[in-house]
């Protein structure tokens, strides 16, 4: 069992790693700036340049123009928010959730790394399960990694606003943050559960949401009489789904949970793509850098 999950990072490691080196390294650099401008050094004048960044001590000094030079204060820390609620075991593509999650969550790790930006880790259910302060290194991403595939959540469902609100709690300059869960926090008019605790880490952190989803999740096939689980509270029941009407009241219900998410998160200006188990993680991830 340990050599398999061993295999798993390394095989997730290798793929990853080389996504970020060849693709998103640059991606994210455009996308997630520095928080400003660092003093570097000064230089002579030359036709062109900012007056406004005249160094008037070294040119009264040396009696020669000189300006400052900046450059940006590149060093960022990246928090990962991710839900290990028991729905994440579900996948009937080529991953579950959960596996997808670990993926995306490496490649951003990575992303981040060659970037030399700390990466941090959230992992929630019902409740916050673990925090993996940031830190820097390739150890400390393997760590993330690792405890991510083999992580056993106690709490049984999912609760994205206590996930928010640590992370305010926790971080205190601003960083970039990435949410990433199936978004199935909802109340029974499928209204998200999560609004006020959004509205106050949007204020003080660069927030995208990625919301992990399998198809099955979004349409009910007629497949006949199944039996079916919840995975998160355990129940159990029988569920005729040769019914159109069946069908068409669940697929009115979880696509009413996505739509009133995204609705939320153009309300707050926060970036989300969707990404599907069976589809190609790559162009979501760049499509989400490039609307930042």
């Amino acid at each position: 069992m340990e050599n398999e999950l061993l295999k798993k990072i390394r095989k997730i490691e290798i793929k990853t790693k080389s996504l970020s080196h060849q693709i998103f390294a640059g991606e994210y650099h455009s996308a997630f700036k520095g928080r400003g401008m660092a003093f570097s050094e000064v230089r002579e004048y030359q036709f062109g340049d900012d007056v406004r960044n005249m160094d008037w001590n070294v040119t009264a000094r040396l009696r020669s123009p000189y300006i400052k030079i900046f450059e940006e204060e590149r060093e960022m820390t990246v928090v990962l928010l991710v839900d290990v609620s028991p729905s994440g075991i579900f996948g009937t593509s080529v991953k579950t959730k959960r596996e997808l999650a670990a993926e995306v969550a490496a490649v951003l790790s990575f992303s981040a790394s060659i970037n030399n930006d700390k990466v941090g880790a959230l992992f929630f259910s019902s409740k916050v399960e673990k925090f993996i302060p940031p830190k820097k290194g390739r150890t400390h991403l393997l760590r993330i990694l690792r405890e991510l595939l083999e992580f056993k959540p106690a709490g049984s469902g999912t609760n994205i606003s206590e996930a928010l609100r640590f992370l305010t709690n926790a971080i205190k300059k601003k960083c970039n943050a990435f949410l990433l869960s199936d978004l199935l926090d909802v109340d029974e008019g499928s209204n998200p559960n999560y609004e006020e605790a959004l509205k106050i880490a949007v204020n003080r952190h660069d927030l995208s949401v990625i919301n992990i989803y399998d198809e099955r999740e979004r349409h009910l096939p007629d497949v006949g009489l199944i039996r079916v689980k919840d995975a998160e509270s355990g129940e159990e029941r029988w569920v005729d789904t040769s019914s159109r009407r069946l069908r068409a009241y669940y697929d009115t219900w979880s696509i009413g949970v996505y739509e009133k998410a995204n609705r939320l998160f153009k309300k707050f200006k926060v970036d989300c793509v969707s990404i599907g188990t069976d589809q190609d993680y790559v162009k979501g991830l760049i499509a989400l850098f490039k609307s930042k």
